[in-house]
């Protein structure tokens, strides 16, 4: 720092006494006392003075700023704020001078700063403690411009000036100082307003925000995260301790309102506050909160009765950032964006289903411009760089916490999922794969339709239920979990028939579908008598050479053969073939499907020659018709194997096995449930070949 006063020389050098030989300072001056300013010590001057790099301190150290938060009732040490003291304390090089907390609202990360702050100040590590509201450039500047008079003594010039007197300080001094930057609006509002990197300074900035700007110097950032579940327990533990009828520590209440609040402090905090203010226990506290005619608002403190100094309540602490988010370039995406996201699964949303071509005209609807692909992305990376959303782009999932999306849900009028959650079961579709390859990706969408289900209901069935309803359910039962695909519509059955009516053809599909997953969960005759009853209705209703009539008969046969009856079930087969060549043609799935079921149930009824000749004729055209790797034409290849070892061909049995599980774990994978059929299988033929 450098502060310059214009001398004013004599009218008239020429007469100004020279001082006596061998004293050319004649002129002393003496402080004595403690000096509250810098002291300039000089003789005669002419010309600028120039006085550099104040290292005298106006204010006496040590010395700390008033606003440090308070540590936060039942506080909880967490492992990241001891590596941040850990580094910041370290000897070169391991040593960093800047520290990033950057995290989602709510997840602690001020109380991390409080507590490396104090701690230092309190060990003695400290002679200069700065806490500074850093949400906007004006907030900083004002602080720093009054340090700088504080510890220089200089009261000139605009704001700026004295800020940038205060950084000159700090770069110049051996004190040993802390500034905290709290809670950082945008990067940009920092420029030229660093503390300086010294070995005798540390920085610790709190942001929600992500961007590589952040990332300067030997900083490090830390990304703050949830708490634990066992820190989440231990929290609740502590913070409702002394409030009258309280459970035991080991009490699951706190487990579970734990793991319904996400896990995240801030929720754990304002919701142990109004339990505690309305005498309630955990359960009580979570069957209020778990009341989905409830806003998050109402079960969490009002602004008055927030604890621990909180500004906002968790239902407001994410508006004005996801403001900030819109207004970033893409502008005007991240917002329907994250409407969107808050109708899907918390854990993670597929990119893939984010940018299919139904969302991104939804988008365009409602940004009023061009939207592709790369806007959409972009618009992502906006909320990423805010902390709403964890955008993994090796994994090309998005993540965001479920108190997000509920406060983003209640924040919209009511009735806004019913126009977007057909948009957004319309994305899931379109990025839902004909056949299922790859099972991790299945099971990602279908807890994605889930979520949008269970929290959109009706408006996914305004006149009729939406294709995704039964694309999940199918696809869980396809999975293996078929007692899951049972009870998945047996209890979604009621809701629809309540909306479309008991005869709506939708409402007769899903008594269809809870009767065929009966049956593939073993109950065979339970699942016929569901069966009978559908087709009584559908007969009624829709006509008995409706198509989804003749699935029902289809079923129907099925269940009469594996209830003992094979040759009654190639009666029914045989029938119901010349009826769907008639209506659909020789070539069409279904009709394929009929010819299949009619021999293997010839080979059920013990004609296993017979059988083995229509499946290799069938073979053929599902070949031409459905593809090599189609599932169905799997099928008819296990069936062949299959036949081929019961008319007493072991060894063509285990060879065609063999082939066929190679394909069947290069398309469906190792663990589909076909994929564990085929290998069991195999093993059967092959101990019929060891054995003598």
């Amino acid at each position: 720092m450098t502060d310059r006063w214009r001398a004013t020389p004599p009218r008239d050098w020429s007469r100004r006494r020279r001082p006596p030989p061998g004293h050319d300072h004649a002129i002393a001056n003496t402080a004595r006392g403690t000096p509250r300013a810098p002291v300039l010590q000089a003789g005669a001057i002419y010309g600028d003075v120039v006085q550099s790099g104040h290292s005298t301190t106006h204010h006496p150290l040590p010395f700390r700023t008033a606003c440090v938060p308070p540590r936060a009732e039942a506080f909880q040490h967490r492992a990241v704020g001891a590596e941040l003291s850990r580094a910041l304390a370290a000897r070169p090089p391991d040593r960093i001078h800047t520290a990033v907390l950057s995290g989602l609202g709510g997840v602690g990360k001020t109380q991390l700063a409080a507590e490396h702050a104090e701690r230092a100040w309190h060990a003695g590590n400290l002679d200069l403690l700065v806490w500074t509201t850093a949400a906007s450039r004006e907030e900083v500047v004002t602080d720093y411009a009054r340090l700088g008079t504080d510890l220089t003594g200089i009261d000139t010039g605009s704001d700026e000036t004295r800020a940038r007197r205060f950084l000159d300080w700090l770069a110049t001094t051996p004190a040993r100082w802390l500034v905290v930057l709290d809670d950082v609006h945008r990067p940009a509002d920092l420029h030229d307003l660093w503390p300086p990197e010294t070995p005798s300074g540390q920085t610790v900035v709190t942001t929600r925000r992500r961007d590589a700007a952040l990332r300067r110097g030997s900083c490090r950032v830390w990304d703050v995260g949830l708490f634990h579940p066992e820190e989440s327990v231990a929290y609740l533990g502590r913070k409702l301790a002394a409030g009258p009828g309280r459970a035991e520590p080991a009490d699951p209440g706190r487990a579970a309102l734990a793991d319904a609040l996400g896990h995240l402090p801030l929720a754990l905090a304002q919701a142990a506050a109004y339990l505690a203010d309305r005498h309630l226990t955990c359960a009580q506290y979570l069957a209020r909160f778990t009341d989905r005619r409830r806003t998050l608002a109402s079960v969490l403190p009002e602004p008055a009765s927030l604890p621990d100094r909180h500004r906002s309540t968790v239902a407001a602490t994410w508006s004005l950032t996801v403001e900030l988010a819109d207004r970033l370039e893409p502008a005007g995406l991240a917002a329907p964006l994250l409407d969107a996201l808050a109708l899907l699964d918390p854990n993670g949303v597929p990119l893939d289903v984010l940018t299919t071509p139904p969302l991104l005209a939804h988008l365009r609807r409602v940004s009023g411009g061009p939207v592709d692909a790369e806007r959409a992305r972009d618009a992502l990376t906006c909320l990423h760089r805010l902390s709403l959303v964890t955008f993994d782009p090796g994994r090309a999932r998005v993540a965001v916490h479920a108190l997000v999306q509920r406060a983003v849900r209640d924040e919209r009028p009511a009735g806004f999922g019913d126009a977007l959650a057909p948009v957004v079961a319309e994305a899931l579709l379109h990025a839902w794969p004909g056949i299922e390859h790859d099972a991790t990706s299945a099971k990602t969408l279908r807890a994605n339709a889930t979520t949008l289900i269970d929290l959109a209901g009706p408006a996914l069935w305004p006149g009729e239920c939406h294709h995704l309803v039964f694309r999940n359910g199918n696809s869980l039962g396809d999975s293996g979990q078929v007692t899951a695909a049972h009870h998945y519509y047996r209890a979604l059955h009621p809701a629809i028939a309540d909306h479309l009516g008991p005869d709506h053809p939708d409402a007769l599909a899903v008594r269809y579908h809870t009767a065929y997953w009966q049956g593939e969960a073993g109950d065979t005759r339970g699942a016929l008598r569901g069966l009978e009853d559908v087709l009584a209705d559908q007969c009624r209703v829709l006509g008995r050479e409706h198509p989804s009539t003749l699935r029902t008969r289809h079923n129907i046969a099925r269940r009469r053969g594996a209830a003992g009856g094979p040759a009654q079930a190639v009666a029914e087969f045989a029938e119901l073939l010349a009826v769907r060549q008639r209506l659909l043609g020789p070539d069409h799935p279904l009709t394929l499907t009929s010819r299949h079921e009619l021999a293997y149930w010839r080979g059920r009824a013990g004609d296993h020659v017979g059988a083995v000749a229509a499946l290799e004729e069938l073979l053929d055209d599902r070949l031409r018709v459905l593809g090599a790797d189609h599932p169905h034409t799997f099928t008819t290849r296990h069936n062949i194997a299959y036949w081929r070892g019961d008319a007493g061909d072991p060894t063509a049995a285990v060879a065609a096995l063999e082939q066929l599980l190679a394909d069947r774990s290069r398309v469906l994978g190792s663990e589909h449930p076909h994929t564990v059929t085929t290998r069991r299988a195999l093993a059967r033929w092959r101990r019929v070949l060891r054995s003598p």
